[in-house]
């Protein structure tokens, strides 16, 4: 079989390919995010998420040409802008706030590529609306949240206690995780990289 590699150190993606039974290694692509979200500035959240994940599936396959790259990135669309994960807590409480009583976009994109080129890529968006929790609940919930607040775009693993922030949700779940899932798994059966 053709050997996947997943260049991302996201434990979550990790955890969704592993669990769906897919072997795999994963790798530090060395991508520059940083650098390459400010050149993308002026894309949508969308487009950004698409871009951000051709990259990387790139970036992996310039160190691991022979392989099949997995490259993914999501983000968070609220009042027509877009949002980067926290940088601290209070950064973490100040979009939950934000994003409280309304509705707000995932935008996840994933990217294989091989020996230098992007053979496979899917986007997928979600709406999220969440209710309209009171500041106490907030602080709890930011009091045994820590690191999921600043460990994920939104400040919240739907997965966990995070779904308690919700009134209602439209879209894909692995999407809404952060990697297209079962796209990218029909694309991996037709490229003999995963039994048919």
């Amino acid at each position: 079989m053709i050997p996947l590699v997943l260049a991302s150190r996201s434990r979550v993606r990790a955890r969704l390919l592993t669990d769906a039974g897919v072997a795999f290694e994963a790798i530090d692509s060395g991508f520059d995010e940083a650098c390459a979200k400010k050149r993308l500035a002026q894309g949508s959240p969308a487009e950004v998420a698409a871009a951000l994940a051709g990259e990387k599936s790139l970036a992996g396959s310039a160190r691991r040409p022979e392989a099949l790259v997995i490259g993914a990135d999501q983000t968070l669309e609220a009042e027509g802008r877009l949002f980067d994960k926290a940088s601290s807590l209070g950064e973490a409480r100040e979009r939950l706030a934000l994003l409280r009583g309304g509705a707000h976009q995932l935008h996840s994109a994933a990217a294989v590529a091989r020996d230098g080129e992007i053979v496979w890529r899917r986007a997928e968006s979600a709406t999220l609306v969440m209710r309209a929790f009171s500041d106490a609940f907030l602080d709890a919930y930011l009091a045994r949240n820590a690191r999921a607040a600043l460990t994920s775009v939104g400040g919240y693993e739907l997965e966990g206690e995070g779904v308690q922030l919700f009134e209602r949700i439209e879209g894909d779940y692995f999407a809404i995780l952060g990697l297209p899932l079962v796209g990218l798994l029909g694309f991996l059966r037709e490229a003999g990289a995963l039994a048919a």
